[in-house]
């Protein structure tokens, strides 16, 4: 027996349709190269101007299933791009502005993209595809910046400013009939080994998955609150929020290519932003300044915090300021949100130690989502008892089955799951705890170490800003820790290797004490801000050299 629902499609049009109807009214900012000044929108004028964009794309010939690339920062103008390209049945695909030009290079002719829609201050960053990408045969210049030389107008069939761009559509656009399990958009993975792979998500996807990020126990987004997301739009769809914010009706504030602190608070002050989110190496400097100068963000309630494993100094740091930091764990291949960490209700009466380390923890798997944990050697499944290590494996919705036209993507997935390369415990609540990345891993004597934990306990000694361990070949055990750190400012010339062991010493075992601490003016990120290890060891591998001839 069947049901007597209509099989109607779950499709960001819908997203779009409440936006334009619902919400028209509510507010769309973006931060200006100005300090103070902004662009200011709504999301009825937003609508407005994605009905033009999508008329002037189809008018340019771009059709059903055809890959119009975005490269560019958080911008209204993006923010246009995220609903025209998919709501027209085109496939939006963010190009990543970190990535290397060969990586570019391939990602574009891999996906075939047919326009690309720049930011006038990254076109320094795409010259170097000039002459590579033949199937690019249109590029929209966006924004504030200088105007491209000739030689790059004349490298491109056509290439036109975004303005004028609009004025070539209708103000009416007649948006088809799109089947839901259609492609919506595109993301590759940052590619840190071999050739990056592709992830496409439909518009089904991406509406399941703008409903679980906007739940009060997932990211908890409302009618009421005012968004800003230093989580790239260009990476894994900005984690989703650009949809799960305008479905709900959130205000949204871009802070465009300003990302260092001193703007960021400006800009959480002067917009009353309630939730933000970004990696852990955005929220350090924003502490930091807070500590240093005394100032309050009275308005900011929450951020949301994932890429790599928030220290829990960084979480009791911001608690002191009244924001609470909501530990999440995602990957590009899902979509990306995978897990967030909210306090159950039985927890309300622990002490506070335990409830830090509650928070600490990457959460419990959110819904529609289903994850195990894997022995990393005989592939069984462990128990959730907080104690068993093995590979995390999710499945759901909207986790990506395959990679886009890659022959060797069956080595990422077993019987249905997605392998995602982390190492994590699930205590018997359901708290996911990851203990590393398989690949950063440090076996010793036989035995892991778990490089997130050192580093976490480094994080919290006052004088560290920031630190990072890496596992280097060692002639008798295998693999021994070192530690890159980065002294805060003010005690860059009185810390030492010494004091660090020492406070390590009471926190871990002795044999997991790194072998060296190596004293950085700062630790190499990725493309998305996380700790670049694979660098990392290449600029240490003098130590394990200097181990080798000892």
């Amino acid at each position: 027996m069947l049901g007597t629902m209509m099989d109607y499609p779950l499709t960001i049009n819908h997203i779009l349709w409440r936006l334009e109807r619902l919400f028209p009214r509510k507010p769309v900012v973006t931060q200006r190269l100005e300090e103070g000044q902004a662009t200011r929108s709504s999301y009825g004028e937003v609508a407005a101007r994605v009905h033009r964009l999508a008329s002037a794309l189809s008018r340019a010939g771009i059709r059903p299933g055809d890959r119009v690339a975005t490269f560019a920062w958080n911008t209204q103008t993006h923010l246009e791009c995220y609903f025209a390209i998919p709501c027209m049945g085109a496939v939006m695909h963010t190009l990543n502005i970190r990535l290397f030009p060969a990586q570019l290079e391939y990602i574009v002719n891999h996906a075939e993209d047919k326009a690309v829609f720049l930011d006038r201050s990254l076109v320094p960053a795409f010259e170097p595809l000039i002459g590579k990408v033949p199937t690019v045969q249109l590029v929209v210049l966006m924004n504030e910046g200088p105007e491209p030389s000739a030689a790059f107008r004349e490298a491109f069939p056509q290439v036109v400013d975004y303005e004028e761009f609009l004025r070539s559509g209708d103000e009416h656009f007649a948006w088809p009939r799109i089947d839901e399990r259609q492609a919506a958009a595109m993301c590759y993975t940052s590619g840190t080994t071999g050739n990056p792979k592709g992830v496409v998500y439909t518009h089904r996807s991406t509406v399941l998955h703008s409903l679980v990020a906007a739940l009060p126990d997932s990211m908890g987004l409302s009618e009421r609150d005012v968004v800003m997301y230093a989580v790239p739009m260009f990476h894994a769809n900005a984690w989703g929020i650009p949809y799960a914010a305008a479905l709900v009706g959130a205000s949204q504030v871009f802070p465009n290519r300003y990302l260092d602190a001193e703007r960021l608070v400006n800009l959480i002050e002067r917009e009353g932003v309630t939730v933000s989110a970004g990696v852990p190496t955005i929220w350090i400097p924003i502490l930091d300044l807070l500590e240093k100068t005394g100032r309050k963000l009275p308005t900011l309630k929450r951020v949301i915090c994932g890429g790599s494993a928030a220290p829990p100094a960084l979480i009791a740091g911001l608690a002191q300021h009244g924001i609470q930091l909501i530990h999440a764990w995602g990957m590009t291949e899902t979509s990306p949100l995978g897990s967030l960490c909210r306090m159950r209700s039985w927890l309300d009466d622990l002490p506070d130690d335990q409830k830090l380390a509650v928070r600490s923890t990457q959460g419990t798997i959110v819904p529609l989502v289903e994850c195990r944990i894997v022995d990393l050697e005989s592939g069984q499944e462990l128990p959730w008892d907080g104690k068993s290590v093995g590979e995390l494996q999710v499945r759901g919705p909207y986790i990506t089955g395959t990679y886009y036209n890659d022959p060797a993507a069956s080595e990422k997935f077993m019987d249905g799951w997605l392998r995602t390369g982390d190492v994590a415990t699930i205590d018997p609540d359901g708290y996911i705890r990851l203990v590393d990345r398989t690949k950063d891993l440090v076996k010793s004597g036989g035995e892991w170490i778990s490089s997130v934990e050192v580093e976490n306990h480094l994080m919290a000694h006052p004088k560290v800003l920031e630190a990072a361990v890496i596992g280097l070949p060692h002639p008798r055990w295998q693999e021994r820790p070192v530690a890159a750190v980065v002294p805060r400012p003010e005690h860059k010339d009185d810390i030492t290797a010494e004091e660090l062991r020492e406070f390590l010493a009471q926190r871990v075992a002795k044999w997991w004490l790194p072998d060296e601490f190596v004293f950085v003016p700062e630790v190499p990120k990725t493309s998305v801000g996380k700790f670049d290890k694979k660098v990392l060891r290449e600029q240490l591998a003098q130590v394990a050299q200097r181990w080798a001839q000892s």
